[in-house]
């Protein structure tokens, strides 16, 4: 059997849904391709489970500080299987939620696996659907080294980990992205005795040095162990237990675990589509693309994680508009990755956009820095919420040039900073604007006043 389309979307993650309703809006006929679960690996077994499994982490923490708040409760006991459990019930139900919006869009829905079978056409099982345009979004699979090989049972990766509802007693994390840092938070909140191997300098190495360290002094305090600037690190599954292997401080020491959690990075998935058959270039595992997120084939577009970094889902959302837009003949605006925020849901949150304090040292750009700690904001220390800052990086035209948060709601409070950046602001437009007190939000302005030296309650 053969259908046709005006646009087929190869993969339903939140890229790929998202870039299938724009298109549907833009009076396109389009058909949607999804092997495994509608929402993709973010809504079954990436960004919403894991949110929900560290809320039940961060409910564990605040009881301890209930009887300052004059709340005396008692903790009797950590159900971690009833944590899981919960998080893969919200996914399922979210999972529901595009499938409805699916129909509410007049999107076609063809589960299983597809692969191109010319540059107009993609076969799923029997079916053939014919396109003038396809947009792939076949996301990302864990990046493997050797000696950093996933097995599933005892070495697992990422998507492993939240489907696991029987905690092991002792793991140990390769790799302190957001990943490693998220399900480290979680395990050590439920017992789990954790240790974190990080080869680069600092634990979320990406981030301003200051957000690193502020994390790396909350985990020490949880108790969660850590070592950071490791050499030669592997792992090797002994069938009852873990040794991961490293050299710290030009000695190697070997550690034993329960179970090890690789998580080391991502890679497009980029076989098995028939990529190869109708010409699509691919380079370091990624799909190459122009600005209009267009492959080298034309009338086909790639976005999200396939598409190369940054691999976070509400960059596949965003670049799945720009292409739906694209191929229906509008001019839609070009993204500027430096204004695509990072969030880390760990207690406390990281989230920044923008350069760090080093990348502008190591570019030669001048900037001037202001930095407020919460313990200094009403807010924060009324709601016991007083770990953490707001850092800015302004330009000598009070332009912002990077902003970083830490705390429990910097991944709440990011947005201002960014849509700040994407217009272009400068600082004065920043001060003209009333922020509400008591709020951790108005540190958001006065740390831009910090920065020139006109901060008013720091």
């Amino acid at each position: 059997m053969s259908k046709k389309f005006d646009v087929v979307v190869l993969g339903a993650g939140p890229g790929g849904y998202v870039a299938a309703i724009r298109a549907s809006q833009l009076g396109k006929k389009v058909a949607i391709v999804e092997k495994e679960h509608m929402g993709g690996v973010c809504l079954n077994k990436g960004c919403i489970p894991t949110k929900a499994v560290l809320k039940s982490a961060h409910s564990a923490h605040e009881v301890a500080d209930l009887k300052e708040l004059g709340i005396n409760v008692e903790l009797k006991g950590l159900d971690g299987t009833q944590a899981v459990k919960r998080a893969n019930k919200i996914s399922s139900k979210i999972s529901k939620g595009v499938e409805y919006l699916m129909k509410k869009n007049k999107i076609e829905t063809f589960m299983g696996h597809g692969e191109f079978a010319s540059k107009t056409s993609i076969k799923v099982g029997k079916e053939t659907l014919e396109f003038k345009q396809c947009i792939i979004a076949t996301g990302a699979k864990y990046r493997t080294f050797p000696g950093l090989e996933h097995d599933g049972k005892r070495l697992i990766g990422a998507w492993e980990a939240i489907k696991m509802e029987k905690l092991p007693k002792s793991i140990g994390i390769i790799g302190a992205g957001a990943i490693g840092m998220e399900f480290a938070y979680f395990w050590n909140a439920f017992g789990v005795d954790v240790h974190i191997f990080e080869l680069q300098k600092h634990l979320l190495p990406i981030e301003d040095e200051d957000s690193s360290k502020e994390v790396e002094k909350a985990y020490k305090k949880y108790g969660v162990k850590f070592n950071t600037s490791v050499e030669k690190v592997s792992a090797k599954n002994n069938g009852k237990d873990v040794t991961i292997t490293a050299t710290i401080k030009g000695k190697e020491e070997k550690f034993k675990f329960e179970m090890g959690l690789i998580a080391v990075g991502m890679t497009g998935i980029v076989d098995g589509y028939g990529l190869d058959k109708v010409g699509v270039k691919t380079e370091k595992g990624f799909i190459k693309v122009n600005e209009m997120y267009q492959t080298n084939v034309e009338n086909i577009y790639a976005i999200g994680d396939v598409a190369g970094p940054p691999l976070l889902a509400h960059a596949a959302s965003h670049e799945g508009v720009v292409a739906a837009e694209h191929l229906a003949g509008q001019k839609p605006h070009k993204i500027d990755k430096m204004n695509i925020p990072g969030c880390t849901y760990c207690q406390p949150q990281v989230a920044s956009v923008g350069y760090t304090e080093r990348a502008l040292k190591e570019k030669g750009i001048k900037y001037s820095v202001g930095k407020l700690p919460f313990m200094a904001n009403g807010k924060a220390v009324a709601s016991n919420e007083t770990v953490g800052f707001v850092k800015t990086l302004l330009g000598e035209h009070g332009e912002l040039l990077g902003a970083h948060i830490v705390g429990t709601q910097a991944t709440e409070m990011i947005h201002e900073y960014t849509l700040f950046r994407q217009m272009e602001g400068i600082d004065e437009e920043i001060f003209a604007t009333v922020h509400p007190h008591p709020t951790l939000g108005e540190w958001l302005a006065e740390s831009v006043m910090a920065a020139k030296n006109r901060a008013l309650n720091f």
